[in-house]
């Protein structure tokens, strides 16, 4: 989560946006926001999506049998 958390904050502060405008942007409550950049596990993938969308990016599970290939 720590990698998702710099990607996201670094994103964000490239366009220059605070906390609250990005959420407003993204669609998304400013507490997703906070989640995120604090690193939290318990995340709605849903609303991680809606943030990263905004960098056309998205996660999306893996299979570990395909990592280990």
């Amino acid at each position: 989560m720590k990698q998702l958390a710099d990607f996201v904050k670094e994103r964000r502060k490239e366009v220059n946006l605070t906390q609250e405008e990005f959420a407003e942007r993204a669609g998304v409550a400013l507490t997703v926001i906070r989640k995120i950049e604090q690193g939290k596990t318990n995340l709605n993938m849903d609303k991680v999506n809606l943030v990263l969308s905004m960098f056309g990016h998205e996660l999306a599970p893996v299979n570990s049998k395909e990592l280990k290939a």
